[in-house]
């Protein structure tokens, strides 16, 4: 069996630059996918194609690590950062065969068997009447302390735990620099219930030889016996068919009062499940006015994780987030968000021209106010040639609501023409705008034809008739009432009147999109 090589790229980008390419997972495809390299950037220039895998950065093997640890790998690494990178045949034809490709040169894995993601484990162990069925030992020699005597069919066996495993936390606190009687004493505390986070040798071996610090984020969650719940849901005509509200002393958000026969109710939602993440976006720290925003911007097919009571005091124990359950079972199949410019993930709005329409010569002027996941469209250029267009302008964003559309081109950011400012300089000036941003744009068909009269595109050509679309916060009042039928009206139904609000506290969001601009 041929070896599979890997080529070596180190990058390097100046201050303010990044290294040209985005860090994808894809749903149907397996690996860190090196996407969308920017023309000229240092990635390109190295070498690097679109849809190569990311194999290692800066020596530490990722192939089997979260997206969000790759990303953390690569920000972590400076202005300077080397890849091991495989072209994307390769690296199919590679896993076809079972190549352990942890091994720089490509050899078959031992054996035939491919190596196995290595990670700790998060165990829950309820005490039965003989105990939990293990025992604690230290050795001299050996850092930490170590499971043994674990009982055949007891409870620590069938919680996950196996004999040499050693134990890194107990209940969410690290144990390592612990005495044997401490750790007794945590665990005697701890009642009829408990969490370990624990590691064999092999994972422990491997991530000391990577300098890699081991915590619950990087744990499985396999043997947990309680399991978050993923909702796919399809919207009906009545909209999804529940509530999302926030309820007093308690911190997230619950769903409440569905529909019989609903979306929500086929998908197995139940009351005060507490919602953890829409579409694969973490929203315990948004506000629920943002959580609302996110469902609504989903279009007509969205996708919870939820919890229910039991579920969620388990993974609080560890100290652990369910977001861990999301990404070892949908893995590359969360849907992408970007974080590149002003655009994020949610279907996006096929462009459409109107046939038996005597097109209208006049640009468009654009207002709109950044919500919480941001403006709503990417912003493209193209190397060596001036000018940015509009792409992927998501549904019911604040882009759309203010009227761009894709392939929209942009002349002014907030009254300053960009016809011939670079990419970078355009983005810079839509960042620095803050909660709000006004675009003056226009059609590529209304572009072409003013240009060629030698007509100067300003917001005068608008003139008295012209109908400006304004986002604004008081256009989202329907939208923002505590308690709120997620979905329920149709888009032309007038809005509800405004109801009292719960208090809610905001604070960001700290959760990693699964597709980074780096």
């Amino acid at each position: 069996m041929a070896a599979y090589k890997q080529r070596v790229i180190a990058l390097t980008k100046r201050q303010g630059q990044t290294f040209g390419f985005f860090l994808r997972v894809e749903h149907g495809e397996e690996g860190h996918l090196i996407r969308c390299l920017e023309m000229g950037g240092p990635a390109e220039l190295a070498g690097m194609k679109d849809g190569d895998r990311i194999l290692r950065v800066n020596g530490t093997f990722v192939d089997g690590l979260t997206h969000s640890e790759v990303v953390d790998l690569v920000r972590d690494s400076g202005a300077s950062v080397t890849f091991h990178i495989m072209d994307a045949a390769s690296y199919k034809k590679a896993n076809a065969e079972r190549v352990d490709l942890s091994d720089p040169q490509g050899r078959p894995a031992a054996n035939g068997v491919a190596r196995q993601t290595l990670k700790p484990k998060l165990c829950y162990l309820v005490k039965s009447s003989s105990g939990y069925g293990f025992s604690l030992r230290s050795a001299r020699g050996e850092q930490g302390l170590f499971m043994t005597e674990v009982t055949p069919g007891g409870m620590a066996e069938k919680a996950g735990v196996k004999a040499n495993d050693r134990l890194l936390e107990v209940n969410g606190e690290n144990t390592e620099g612990a005495t044997h009687d401490q750790v007794v004493e945590k665990i005697k505390a701890a009642g009829s219930s408990i969490m370990f986070l624990l590691v064999d040798e092999e994972t422990n071996r491997y991530h000391q030889n990577k300098h890699i610090k081991l915590g619950a984020g990087l744990a499985t969650v396999k043997h947990l016996p309680h399991k978050p719940r993923i909702a796919d849901m399809t919207k009906g005509s009545d909209g999804y068919g529940f509530f999302l509200r926030v309820e007093p002393n308690q911190k997230g958000h619950f769903i409440k009062g569905i529909d019989r026969g609903s979306p929500a109710e086929r998908a197995g939602l139940k009351d005060m499940d507490r919602l953890v993440a829409v579409d694969g976006q973490e929203v315990d720290d948004c506000t629920h006015e943002q959580v609302v925003d996110r469902v609504r911007q989903s279009g007509y097919k969205c996708c919870l994780l939820v919890v229910d009571k039991d579920t969620d005091k388990m993974y609080t124990m560890g100290g652990a987030s369910p977001m861990l359950f999301w990404e070892e079972t949908k893995g590359s199949t969360a849907p992408p968000s970007y974080t590149e410019a002003v655009h994020l993930p949610a279907p996006v709005r096929p462009s459409t021209p109107v046939k038996g329409r005597k097109e209208e010569l006049k640009p468009k002027l654009c207002k709109m106010e950044k919500t919480s996941a941001g403006y709503g469209f990417h912003l493209n250029g193209i190397q060596g040639v001036c000018g940015q267009y509009i792409k992927e302008v998501v549904m019911r964003g604040a882009a759309e609501r203010a009227g761009l559309e894709d392939d929209d081109i942009v002349v002014e950011v907030n009254g300053v023409n960009v016809e011939k400012s670079t990419h970078d300089e355009a983005v810079a000036m839509i960042r620095s705008s803050g909660s709000s941003l006004e675009l003056l744009v226009a059609t590529k068909s209304v572009y072409d034809q003013l240009k060629a009269k030698g007509v100067a595109i300003t917001p005068l050509l608008l003139g008295q008739t012209s109908s400006v679309q304004v986002h604004t916060p008081a256009t989202l009042e329907a939208s923002k009432e505590e308690e709120e039928r997620l979905e329920k009206a149709r888009p032309e139904t007038p809005p509800a009147p405004r109801r009292e609000r719960t208090p809610s506290v905001s604070s960001s969001s700290s959760h990693e999109s699964i597709d980074e601009r780096l």
